[in-house]
């Protein structure tokens, strides 16, 4: 949020000065909790090691110790421990019955007050009328999206008004190299059935 309104104060063609009072936060330091440590879930985790953050986990299946201890990740069995105790919470679930609004009133009322909810999953695992209520009463202090429901959002839908919200269009995977890596993945499965031979990306193995 601080980039995006910062790169807005930056070009504004009111702009004349740069406050010297305007502050964002550290992630050095800073506890991610991430909902969801599956294989993306993991290396969101590497990454934020790097930063040296504190790394708290949900997961319906504990990982193994060795894996852990890679990431330095603490389990945490119930989420509500997680959410109290996280700096960002990010949410990288499949969506399922289970996880439809896993986020909800509750959830982001257990989260800090200084706290930022980041989902990189599906846009209904999230309360989104909770969410946008819990920013405009500072609940939470912010929110990063880059899925919705639908995509895009109505355009008066009241997250769209708020200045404590980034929403960018599902664009995870947006890169030259992340888009060929796909295609290559589904050549490579379509290969597999036509040969009769063990299909590489299966989504329900047999």
């Amino acid at each position: 949020v601080c980039l995006y309104s910062g790169s807005q104060i930056a070009v504004s063609p009111d702009t004349k000065h740069f406050a010297v009072d305007w502050l964002g936060v550290e992630v050095t330091g800073a506890t991610l909790g991430i909902i969801g440590m599956g294989s993306i879930g993991y290396k969101v985790a590497q990454r934020a090691r790097a930063f040296d953050m504190r790394i708290l986990y949900h997961n319906r299946n504990r990982r193994r110790k060795e894996e852990e201890e890679a990431v330095g990740a603490r389990y945490c069995e119930k989420m509500e421990d997680l959410l109290q105790q996280s700096d960002f919470v990010m949410l990288v679930v499949n969506l399922t019955p289970e996880t439809h609004k896993l986020i909800g009133k509750k959830e982001l009322g257990l989260m800090k007050p200084t706290a930022a909810l980041i989902n990189i999953s599906r846009g209904a695992v999230v309360d989104q009328e909770a969410l946008a209520e819990a920013l405009q009463k500072k609940v939470i202090r912010a929110a990063a999206l880059d899925v919705t429901y639908p995509e895009p959002l109505p355009r008066d839908h009241p997250l769209l008004k708020l200045n404590n919200i980034i929403i960018t269009p599902h664009i995870g995977t947006a890169t030259v190299q992340a888009v060929r890596m796909m295609a290559e993945e589904a050549i490579a499965n379509i290969l597999a059935v036509l040969h009769g031979q063990p299909i590489p990306s299966e989504v329900f193995p047999k």
